[in-house]
């Protein structure tokens, strides 16, 4: 017979997972174990299995017959494909602004102060969070919770691409202090400089990425 499924406890899972991946603990190509994974979260084998169906339609997760669940490889292509993506959404998303909101610039605010604590001791993985975060505030300035949640779709499967970088810390290093150029643009009110300095910023962030690429076994 089989177990009754609970969205809501198979949506928690998969946010849980979707964080681990965020925040980097997670790397492409790494298996999940079923057993480990149903133990840590404390449900039936089927709600776990439709948490992952939930993260494999996000592109995060992928199953091979006969291996089991891993995190989702990424290519080149994919990279560049995303890259697109982010420059259509956030760009727009920067051009739509009518109105910026305290908590949103707060919220702006706290993600390059998270990026510039974390780089000052040297934890890359936490600067690579708190830049996902920044973006995120930046979509979240336009005030649409369908952008808001697309983007964090994009940018939950980008953070993949950080596992292929040779080296994160200049990666990071380069573009941390851009973050807070981008923000003092916006607070001026100046959307139209902003998002084109967004676009800089990503066709930027693609070729470095891209040019020192570690291509996945």
């Amino acid at each position: 017979m089989t177990e009754p499924t609970s969205d809501g406890a198979a949506s928690r899972v998969a946010d849980a997972l979707r964080a681990q991946i965020l925040a980097g603990e997670l790397v492409p190509g790494s298996r999940i174990s079923e057993d480990r994974a149903r133990q840590a979260h404390g449900v039936s084998r089927s709600t776990l299995r439709e948490a992952f169906r939930l993260l494999i339609r996000e592109r995060l997760l992928v199953h091979e017959l006969s291996r089991g669940v891993f995190v989702r490889r990424l290519s080149r292509p994919d990279v560049a494909d995303l890259y697109q993506a982010r420059r259509v959404i956030e760009c727009a998303a920067v051009r739509s602004i009518e109105s910026l909101s305290v908590p949103g610039l707060r919220r702006l605010a706290a993600a390059i102060t998270d990026g510039q604590r974390a780089a000052e001791v040297g934890r890359w993985d936490e600067v690579a969070a708190a830049s996902i975060r920044f973006h995120e505030a930046v979509v979240a300035l336009a005030g649409s919770e369908r952008l808001d949640t697309i983007i964090s779709g994009v940018l939950a499967e980008f953070r993949l691409a950080y596992a292929y970088m040779r080296d994160t810390q200049l990666f990071h290093s380069a573009f941390l202090k851009r973050n807070g150029e981008i923000a003092d643009t916006l607070r001026t009110g100046n959307t139209e400089a902003a998002a084109q300095m967004l676009a800089q910023y990503l066709h930027d962030a693609e070729t470095e990425l891209l040019t020192n690429f570690i291509d996945p076994p």
